[in-house]
């Protein structure tokens, strides 16, 4: 876990900061905007964010920053059997996986923020899905099929019914045929 912020472009929400989880096997990454991040605001994120939609983490990965090493965090942790991993203090390589998602991150939203950088916020689920689905050659799969056993299927692939669509049922393969 890592946090982006503050951003320098305070989006129209007044968010500045970005809460970021990571998985290390699937590279799948769960995030959020923050006005300010505190205590309470990094325990909700990981009960809402992780625990309620993929169940109880092994360890967390997670800086020195005041917001990860506190009494609320520890107790948290320890009600759900969760171990903190602290990494090197001053020394970002030691969490290096959050650390380049968080560069990854910042180039998508730049790019898609480029005439109006106040909208980020509203952006942010945009650029996770980019990610999501983008292909990963460590892993050669997407986050997303690693997570959920299948490739996302694409508005496109709606709108141009492509062959996987067809065979899915969503589109007759006679209406494939007529559309090719």
């Amino acid at each position: 876990m890592d946090i982006i912020g503050p951003i320098t472009s305070k989006s129209s929400a007044n968010h500045q900061y970005i809460l970021v989880a990571t998985d290390y096997f699937s590279k799948w990454v769960e995030a959020a905007a923050y006005k300010e991040i505190k205590v309470v605001t990094v325990v909700d994120f990981i009960r809402m964010q992780i625990v309620y939609r993929y169940g109880v983490p092994r360890y967390i990965m997670i800086d020195n920053g005041t917001p990860f090493h506190n009494k609320t965090m520890d107790n948290f942790c320890e009600k759900f059997g969760i171990q903190q991993r602290t990494s090197t203090a001053y020394n970002p390589a030691t969490n290096g996986l959050a650390e380049v998602f968080n560069k990854t991150l910042s180039k998508i939203l730049k790019k898609m923020v480029a005439r109006n950088t106040k909208d980020w916020h509203d952006r942010l689920e945009e650029a996770l899905w980019a990610y999501r689905i983008t292909f990963c050659t460590p892993r050669e799969s997407t986050p997303y099929s690693l997570v959920y056993g299948v490739e996302a299927i694409l508005p496109l692939e709606i709108q141009i019914p492509s062959l996987r669509v067809a065979l899915r049922g969503s589109v007759g393969i006679q209406d494939y045929v007529l559309h090719s």
